[in-house]
């Protein structure tokens, strides 16, 4: 186990365990994004996943928004299809685009050309660096939450090869392919289950499993092709981190879209259950019950109002989840055209409202 700086802000960590914090944690997702101008500096100098591949550009970037704002944490820059990526598919950021698959899993026979998830570890080392490197360089300001893409969410773009608005052809096999699904979310759960435990191992303090495509299932599919996945992760990298000797780490689930199976994943061992903005959080709060801890949910189109509007905000979505097992968050990321001013409103007012 590495020797690190010891850690001056806990709010997070204490937050997602259910303790008392003085003030409610706040962090944003893609909080190192194109809406900071220190950021595209570094992006025109180099490609997307040259930078999520180079320790000290990861650690540059993940340490911007720290920097800049009195977050609660910072979340390593990365990307969640480092995966597909280690399991020997392509993956390529185009401008105006995003993330495409030259060649994406057309057919079950495709699974063929697939590594064994094995090697996932091996080859997503310098993700690794980059977490041991900025859990150094951040000096125990605030934790590092590490991160990867939940099964079906992988899956899904494994399968499609780019951005869907419908997920059909990585659907259709769900209906048309079960087993065979079944057999490429193993995969995906096995290589995710090695890659977050290594993520621990190199000093990330949280984690957090995105399920980025919860809205295209429904509560049938998600409870036979999601649940089993996200318990069989959430169980075995608790278990391992525990036996390495790193205690119990938080561990939280964002289902994109996902209220329909928000009891459903309460049942689960994740300690923090993140919401998107669509949903009601006095109601999220009545599925999930006392013993979880909530995270969100402003819309990220608030922060393209005034500043006395995010204020107003703020004021209301805190008051909707209260001060205690609750981490402020938007209900998605930053998106790229957006005020680095108004992401410094949002975490003022909450501060401001949480101490209160």
């Amino acid at each position: 186990m590495m020797d690190f700086p010891v850690l001056k802000n806990d709010y997070i960590l204490k937050a997602a365990k259910g303790e008392d914090v003085d003030v409610v944690p706040v962090w944003v997702m893609r909080q190192a994004g194109r809406y900071l101008p220190e950021f595209r500096e570094e992006r025109a100098k180099t490609d997307f996943f040259t930078m999520c591949q180079t320790p000290d550009l990861s650690c540059k970037v993940t340490l911007q928004p720290i920097d800049r704002y009195p977050l609660d944490a910072a979340i390593i820059f990365s990307d969640i299809l480092v995966i597909p990526q280690a399991l020997n598919m392509v993956v390529e950021m185009k401008p105006g685009e995003g993330p495409v698959f030259p060649s994406p899993l057309k057919e079950p026979s495709d699974m063929s050309r697939l590594d064994s998830p094995k090697y996932v570890s091996e080859k997503l080392q310098y993700v690794f660096d980059a977490i041991t490197l900025t859990r150094t360089k951040l000096e125990g300001r605030v934790p590092l939450i590490g991160f990867a893409g939940a099964p079906w969410t992988i899956m899904a773009y494994m399968i499609e090869g780019k951005g869907s608005k419908t997920m059909s052809n990585s659907k259709r096999w769900l209906y048309a392919h079960p087993e065979d699904s079944h057999k490429l979310l193993d995969i995906i759960s096995e290589a995710t289950i090695d890659y977050l435990v290594g993520q621990v191992k190199a000093g990330a303090q949280m984690l957090q499993v995105f399920e980025s495509h919860a809205e295209h299932l429904n509560a049938a599919l998600f409870k036979e092709f999601c649940i089993p996945y996200l318990k069989r992760i959430c169980d075995r990298v608790k278990e391992s981190a525990s036996w390495l000797g790193f205690g119990s780490i938080p561990m939280i689930i964002f289902p994109k879209g996902g209220h329909y199976a928000l009891k459903e994943i309460s049942s689960l061992n994740y300690d923090v259950i993140g919401i998107d903005w669509t949903v009601d959080p006095v109601k999220a709060r009545e599925l999930v019950g006392p013993n979880k801890t909530l995270q969100g949910n402003l819309d990220p189109c608030a922060l393209y109002g005034s500043k006395e509007s995010i204020d107003a905000a703020v004021k209301d979505m805190m008051a909707k989840f209260g001060k205690k097992r609750y981490i402020a968050n938007l209900g998605h990321g930053m998106y790229p055209d957006m005020d680095p001013e108004n992401l410094g409103a949002f975490i003022d007012a909450v501060h401001k409202y949480s101490k209160t």
